[in-house]
């Protein structure tokens, strides 16, 4: 700390905080602990009776707050995010567009081992809309050694960039509705208001639809039309169970399709399918979707809009908080189901 006359202190950082007393209405921080003076300031400094005041003398080597969070910032900046301040130390990253945000964990984890420095996120893979806050950054002390900023710097460059938003692709949505119960109309299709809605939320077009019984190759023969008719992703409904009169499985296949996994670990949605029907990814939707208002397939539908293909590994991972609680109010996606996987 230096003792600098006001006059002279322009341009250096603010070693308190300066506190403004209106008497009877008004008493706090005038200038924060770390605020850079600007010529500006000067008069409003004097107001509050400061000819003098402690300034930091910030050596080579050392960064101040702001301008490490900076640094800091943008050596996590991925594509489609934007960045909030600097204000004491503290920046935050925020959704450029509605799209899935992904985070590199391992990279993440690295910078936040380097002392000083703190980031947070959100989960990998939250659906964000546009002016989210995804993850914040702070420095911990009011000066940071530079080394430690490099570091951070250095990680985000060798990992590529540890934070971003993937922007959903719309879809054109080809659907299969199997069960002979909905073909010969004794009950009705719920597609529309279980699922489609869903679809749509995300911008998504339902192209075309076929109600088919539950026959081999009644399925196989819609999925070969609706391939044929360009959509781009493929759900079917109904007949995902084991029961032997549920044939969707067995219509998949001869369909041509390659089921990459059918079973998950997570509760609802254990009896969902993926598969790829040449570069089509297809959706066996079980019958839980009709029934609670989330299950894995709100969990897979926005990987599969933002390109990814889900792989074996990924979806035993979620396993990990992939059991829904059920609860009596659902506040999806503000709780836990589907926050532990990888």
């Amino acid at each position: 700390m230096k003792k600098i006359n006001i006059h002279k202190a322009a341009g250096m950082v603010l070693g308190h905080d300066i506190t403004r007393i209106i008497p009877g209405s008004f008493k706090g921080v005038a200038f924060k602990k770390g605020h850079i003076i600007q010529p500006e300031d000067i008069p409003a400094l004097l107001d509050l009776g400061k000819e003098h005041i402690f300034v930091l003398d910030i050596p080579p080597g050392q960064l101040h707050e702001n301008e490490a969070a900076q640094r800091l910032a943008q050596a996590l900046q991925g594509d489609h995010l934007f960045l909030e301040g600097p204000s004491e130390g503290k920046i935050g990253l925020k959704a450029e567009m509605f799209g899935l945000l992904k985070v590199r964990v391992d990279g993440l984890a690295r910078i936040n081992l380097i002392p000083n420095i703190i980031v947070s996120t959100l989960h990998n893979n939250t659906v964000c809309q546009v002016g989210d806050t995804v993850a914040a950054t702070r420095i911990i002390p009011l000066t940071i050694d530079e080394q430690s900023v490099e570091r951070a710097e250095a990680i985000g460059a060798q990992s590529g960039p540890v934070i971003s938003i993937k922007p959903f692709l719309k879809k054109k949505v080809g659907v299969v509705v199997t069960g002979s119960e909905i073909y010969k109309g004794r009950v009705q299709n719920g597609f529309d208001e279980w699922v489609g809605k869903k679809l749509i939320a995300f911008g998504c077009d339902i192209f075309q639809m076929e109600v088919v019984p539950d026959k081999v190759s009644h399925i196989s023969q819609a999925l070969k039309k609706i391939k044929e008719a360009g959509c781009d992703l493929i759900i079917t409904t109904g007949g995902m169970s084991i029961d032997p009169d549920d044939v969707t499985r067995k219509g998949i296949r001869l369909g041509g399709a390659k089921i990459i996994f059918y079973g998950t670990p997570v509760l609802p949605g254990a009896m969902f399918l993926y598969a790829r029907l040449g570069d089509i990814p297809l959706l066996g939707l079980p019958a839980c979707v009709f029934y609670h208002k989330v299950t894995l397939f709100d969990l897979i539908l926005p990987l599969i809009l933002a390109g990814e293909t889900p792989t074996r590994k990924q979806i035993a991972a979620m396993g990990h908080g992939g059991l829904c609680r059920n609860c009596p109010e659902c506040r999806y996606p503000i709780c836990p189901f589907g926050k532990g996987g990888a």
